[in-house]
């Protein structure tokens, strides 16, 4: 099946949310991504100086990771790191307001677009003059060239190499849902099955011998894997509330639904599949998620 790709390679954001999930600090939730994607379409829609775009429409989102700098901070004699905060400006009284603590991050990252229109032989300019008007993932984008996006077309799935040789150096996202379902299948609770595959055991032993102590690190999975926010789920029935943000669609509360992801390399990805995400929504469960339609085994 044939694929049309928007490319937009090494896109540099400042200060974006770090709290990937509500229990994790690191690289931004998926929803953040699919959510930017979502605002771009919709910016591109209302171009009417450009044709054929208010058909446009964003399916799936390929996200590789370049750079990433969390903003923290660790002293010498400190075991854990503090999260570098924003200066806000004092109130009447002469003291710091208070606040929620928000981790941030720079990061450098590529983002592969599945579009679907008939024309888009404007898109490139569009995207060009609309994407420096949004943020991604709560951060500001940094001045790019036009030559950093371009337009791909794949005429199957398996049609990658001209893709993955542009991602070099580069870290591919992936769900790896597969590693929390396999634990929880023995009786394992998914928080525990979660904790268990990104925590890191050092161990030592000590040669009675020669008195030499060896340390040794170990992880229960290979790979780099992290825990990451695929979406949310309903834990109230949809209605209306007071001072919500759209008054014509239904206010619902939810919490988030958090799994395991892989960054890996680009070469390793055998089709276009491996690599995109998708709105997933499953109404009759109350979720709301991003997941992949193929997701990786290896």
């Amino acid at each position: 099946m044939s694929k049309n790709l928007l490319l937009i390679k090494r896109l540099k954001i400042q200060n974006a949310n770090a709290q990937s999930s509500p229990y994790s600090i690191g690289f931004p939730a998926i929803t953040a991504w699919l959510g930017a994607a979502h605002a771009l379409q919709r910016k591109l829609q209302q171009q009417t100086h450009y044709d054929g775009l208010e058909d446009l429409i964003f399916m799936g989102v390929g996200i590789v990771s370049h750079n990433f700098y969390l903003h923290t901070y660790k002293n010498n004699n400190q075991f854990e790191q503090d999260i570098i905060a924003t200066g806000n400006p004092l109130d009447k009284s002469g003291k710091r307001p208070s606040f929620v603590e928000e981790p941030r991050c720079n990061l450098t990252l590529s983002l592969i677009l599945e579009f679907d229109t008939e024309d888009h032989n404007d898109l490139i300019d569009a995207v060009y003059h609309t994407l420096p008007k949004l943020k991604m993932a709560g951060g500001d984008i940094l001045p790019f060239k036009k030559e950093q996006i371009s337009l791909l077309h794949l005429e199957n799935d398996y049609e990658i190499h001209s893709l993955t040789a542009q991602l070099m150096p580069g870290f591919c996202l992936i769900e790896r849902q597969d590693i929390m379902q396999t634990a929880m299948q023995t009786g394992q609770d998914a928080l525990d099955a979660l904790l268990d595959t990104i925590k890191i055991t050092h161990s030592c032993s000590t040669d009675d011998t020669t008195n030499k102590t060896t340390w040794q690190t170990q992880k229960q999975q290979k790979g780099w894997i992290i825990p990451i926010g695929i979406g949310f789920q309903g834990i109230s029935p949809p209605q209306k509330t007071q001072q919500q943000r759209d008054p014509d669609t239904p206010h619902r509360f939810a919490e988030s639904v958090v799994t395991l992801a892989e960054f890996i390399m680009p070469y390793r990805l055998e089709t276009i599949q491996d690599i995109l995400w998708y709105y997933q929504p499953d109404l009759k469960n109350d979720l709301y998620l991003c997941q992949q339609q193929k997701p990786s085994s290896t």
